[in-house]
């Protein structure tokens, strides 16, 4: 591809943090999922469980996984939302509270990282034009809206 599209520089560099968040958390026997859902659970009043999903953009059956593996392995616990019988709230555990700590941690020194190289005007840049794209994709403002699409042209 001759020109850097904006999809592209976007797909490579979340996978270059994702691969250094994954290989920071393999010190810890973890992942960066597990990092950031600890980092999404509320560490004193707990976050219900329905509520985890979307905050973090994941499927129900991911998320699932991730926390059947967290509470495996000591990291969270599941209790009765007293204020309503339906739900459950996560809430970690005294090790999960650690581990969130430890993700924190990662986290800020990355953002320290890009911070010491990248000025405030860029960096200000860089979130406004992050802003805008989320926006345009919730709004559905990426494809123009037409009757007949290439699918329903060939039937």
């Amino acid at each position: 591809m001759k020109d850097l599209t904006i999809d592209y520089a976007l797909r490579a560099t979340w996978q270059a943090v994702a691969r250094m968040y994954n290989e920071e958390a393999k010190k810890f026997d973890g992942t960066m999922a597990v990092g950031f859902c600890l980092l999404s659970i509320d560490p004193r009043e707990g976050t219900p469980s329905t509520a985890l999903g979307p905050k973090m953009g994941m499927e129900a059956t991911s998320l699932s996984r991730i926390l059947k593996s967290m509470e495996e392995k000591g990291l969270i616990e599941r209790r009765p939302n007293p204020e309503d019988g339906r739900s459950v709230l996560i809430h970690l555990t005294p090790f999960g509270r650690t581990m969130r700590e430890d993700s924190k941690a990662v986290v800020l020194r990355f953002n320290e990282a890009v911070r010491s190289v990248v000025k405030p005007a860029a960096l200000e840049g860089f979130f406004e034009v992050s802003t805008k794209i989320n926006q345009l994709i919730a709004e559905k403002r990426i494809y123009p809206v037409t009757e007949e699409t290439p699918a329903s042209k060939s039937s």
